[in-house]
């Protein structure tokens, strides 16, 4: 398997003229998103996924990793691909963007979770130009970076950033412990006696209330995706269902790509755990963690017969 050089450890090393190489399974496809890349100025290189993995041995340098997956994708050659380019993407050797379409949600988030990697789903151009734009400022040099105060892109960026603001006050709020939430923390049990029991329907009730909503407004006037998941993930762990990533993104009510992202957040901030499928490695669910979900319980008992919309 390739080994490749600290790209983003190492500034000093990076190369400013390394292409981003461009791995597809069809032809039309590693063209059409090579071409859209070099009109963004990125200099590719096209590959087929199953032959990725020996280019990328014998590449000197890369600026990064753009895969484009297809409907029907699979079998060894991606899922080889994909845990590569997460290992060297959390290494910070490799950043890497993968376009797919919802279909395959679950087969790639259950490859791609490190840091710098970035995970589209069915995108649109602007989203295309955001995860390039986030990609120059991984590579962490100021020898590789291009200007983006004037591109389209910045503008998004911006929303990025005020994104991740609203997601750290999210947290803030729900936190109702005065450690943070920590992934070793023992599951509470409903037996416990410090653990207020929540009825499903009530959960239910809430979930249908806001869903409601969007007969009557603009949907994206209430967008809340952290608040839907955790309350779509209190309701699977009363009702003992288990999450897919793909079920979790519907829940969240907002495009895809940004509901990954949340996803991806929540579970770095310990309030969501991700847990590998038994029975296919292609798969993981996301639940609750312990802190998360004694917030949620003792958020439900605080209030009571009110309304938690």
């Amino acid at each position: 398997m390739a080994t490749g050089s600290s790209y983003l450890a190492s500034p000093d090393i990076l190369d400013a003229r390394a292409p981003m190489l461009v791995a597809a399974a069809s032809e039309a496809v590693r063209a059409r998103a090579a071409r859209w890349l070099e009109e963004a100025g990125w200099r590719t290189v096209s590959v087929a996924i199953d032959a990725a993995l020996d280019r990328l041995a014998l590449q000197a340098a890369t600026s990064g990793l753009w895969i484009e997956v297809e409907t029907g994708d699979g079998g060894d050659a991606l899922d080889q691909l994909l845990a590569y380019a997460n290992h060297e993407a959390a290494a910070g050797r490799m950043p890497t963007i993968v376009a797919a379409p919802s279909t395959m949600i679950d087969t790639v988030s259950a490859r791609l979770d490190a840091d710098h990697t970035q995970l589209l789903i069915d995108p649109a151009p602007v989203e295309r130009a955001t995860a390039l734009a986030l990609a120059r400022v991984a590579l962490a040099s100021p020898a590789t970076l291009h200007d983006i105060a004037h591109e389209p892109a910045s503008r998004r960026l911006k929303q990025l950033s005020d994104e991740v603001g609203r997601i750290a006050a999210t947290l803030a709020r729900l936190s109702s412990d005065p450690e943070p939430p920590s992934k070793t923390v023992e599951r509470p049990t409903s037996a416990s006696s410090d653990v207020p029991a929540v009825r499903g329907e009530v959960v239910r009730d809430v979930i249908r209330a806001r869903r409601l909503r969007a007969r009557f407004f603009d949907e994206e006037l209430f967008a809340d995706p952290a608040w839907d998941m955790l309350l779509d993930l209190l309701q699977a762990e009363i009702a003992q269902h288990r999450v897919p990533v793909s079920s979790l993104c519907i829940a969240a009510a907002v495009p895809a790509t940004t509901a990954l992202r949340w996803i991806k957040t929540m579970t770095d901030n310990g309030l969501f755990n991700r847990r590998a499928d038994p029975h296919d490695g292609r798969r993981v669910f996301i639940e609750l963690a312990p802190a998360a979900s004694l917030a949620m319980r003792r958020y439900f008992a605080e209030v009571g017969s009110q309304s938690a919309i």
